[in-house]
């Protein structure tokens, strides 16, 4: 019996588009602002400003407040709701004009309310990393997910029996015949069957199958399992060229070289997937998504459809740093992606005359690729300046050290506004994230669960 679900599934199919995205979007939307409707806005979120006993997320809402005149208490991380739309629609556009799918990773923000965004604006599915983040989109209603990874916990295991049998769409990896010799000692049996690709790792990478052999032998061991399905072929082309700067034209022909190898390696295990069955093949972070459309939608030769499915998961909030790099956009494709994050910070003390503190640090922002990026500074009077010839040198825990070069127009007490690199180890160090329109009014709080 299933535990987490709060919402029916509607009756999915792995063939193409899931029915009614935009109304699964919407009932998962309905149900992220249900259970914040009665949540206090108060000391349990980072940054919120100081509202009398009582005031509820949704009763503060009610008013659109600005961040700078609710009393907001730096360091502060918002979403521009303008730059989550755009990159939606710019990516829905993608996937339209390659006729691919989106199952777009739900480790990078781990924000049902998010998840609702891209899921109305046509999302194939959610992409999880492990099963604890499949039961925080399946407590929400999501109803298709992709277990990018393999499953091999027997409590794992358990949960994900009972929610397919109650009509969940899942599929994880295998790439092991040891992996579908577990998967089928511990599936209970009868129920419907679970859905399985088998993954194709690079040498000297992480998961995956590394030869063509090895997927056919993974592929005849699911094949003689009741309660496995085998429909199709995964990797993850992200780890070539996996430094802080833009892919070159060598490390490009690494990933198509290794995505015609994944192609190779559907086609030779496709007499395992059932004739009745869609067959999908997916791959595609957030740097190759492009490469993956080109490699993975031509040259099949298969006697059915294949579902290409992408699971990028960074273009929603985009960065200013790794990303804006990396991203196809701007290397090969039409559009742009937009910087939907930002940290606002106050300056504590300026010691020195080319030194500056502000009250910010690793507690607060990614640093893991880049240190954040200071974009604008903020008076008091709400007048502002770009924050020319001001850089992020160092970050102690709560505090982040400014290099000034010249004179930048900057006081103690002025707020600065910061864009971040990597949205992954950004993301995660918020619980309530307040999302703004253009003139930094409060028009949505999102809840994260990392």
């Amino acid at each position: 019996m299933p535990v987490d679900s709060p919402l029916p599934a509607h009756d999915a199919s792995l063939a193409g588009s899931a029915p009614d995205t935009a109304g699964l979007g919407a009932r998962v939307r309905a149900a992220a602002a249900d259970l914040l409707a009665t949540t206090p806005l108060d000391w349990q979120a980072k940054g919120a400003p100081v509202l009398p006993f009582g005031t509820t997320i949704a009763g503060f809402l009610a008013d659109k407040q600005s961040i700078f005149g609710a009393g907001f208490l730096p360091p502060l991380m918002v979403l521009r709701d303008s730059a989550l739309r755009a990159n939606l629609a710019t990516m829905a556009e993608f996937c339209r004009s390659t006729g691919t799918e989106l199952a777009p990773h739900g480790k990078t923000h781990m924000a049902p309310a998010l998840a609702a965004r891209q899921l109305e604006a046509g999302a194939w599915g959610i992409t999880v990393a492990t099963v604890s983040q499949a039961r925080v989109y399946r407590a929400h209603g999501v109803d298709r997910i992709f277990l990018a990874n393999e499953l091999v916990d027997a409590a794992a295991i358990a949960w994900v029996a009972a929610e397919i049998d109650a009509g969940l769409e899942f599929v994880c990896y295998v790439d092991s015949v040891a992996g579908v010799e577990l998967l089928a000692a511990t599936l209970p049996p009868g129920g419907r069957p679970l859905d399985v690709v088998v993954e194709v790792g690079p040498l000297g990478a992480r998961t995956g199958v590394r030869t063509i052999d090895q997927a056919v032998a993974v592929a005849r061991a699911a094949a003689g399992v009741d309660r496995l399905r085998l429909v199709g072929v995964s990797a993850y082309e992200g780890g070539f060229g996996h430094g802080p700067d833009a892919p070159g034209q060598e490390t490009q022909t690494e990933v198509r070289e290794f995505l015609r190898l994944v192609r190779e390696v559907g086609e030779a295990i496709a007499f395992a997937v059932p004739s009745d069955t869609p067959f999908i093949a997916s791959a595609g972070g957030s740097v190759y998504f492009d490469l993956v459309a080109e490699e993975l939608t031509r040259g099949w030769q298969l006697d059915r459809p294949v579902t290409t499915v992408l699971r990028s998961g960074c273009y929603l909030t985009h960065d200013n740093g790794s990303y804006l790099r990396k991203t196809p956009f701007g290397r090969t494709l039409s559009g742009q992606l937009r910087q939907a994050i930002e940290v606002w910070g106050s300056v504590l003390s300026r010691p020195e005359p080319a030194l500056a503190l502000v009250q910010m640090g690793r507690r607060d922002v990614a640093f893991d690729i880049d240190l954040p990026f200071a974009q604008a500074i903020r008076h008091s009077d709400g007048t502002q300046h770009p924050a020319d010839g001001i850089t992020v040198t160092a970050l102690n825990d709560q505090h982040a050290y400014l290099h000034l070069d010249g004179e930048p127009p900057l006081r103690v007490g002025d707020w600065i506004r910061f864009g971040i690199s990597h949205p992954c180890t950004a993301l995660d160090k918020w619980r309530f994230i307040p999302v703004v329109d253009d003139d930094y009014r409060v028009i949505e709080y999102i809840r994260t669960y990392f």
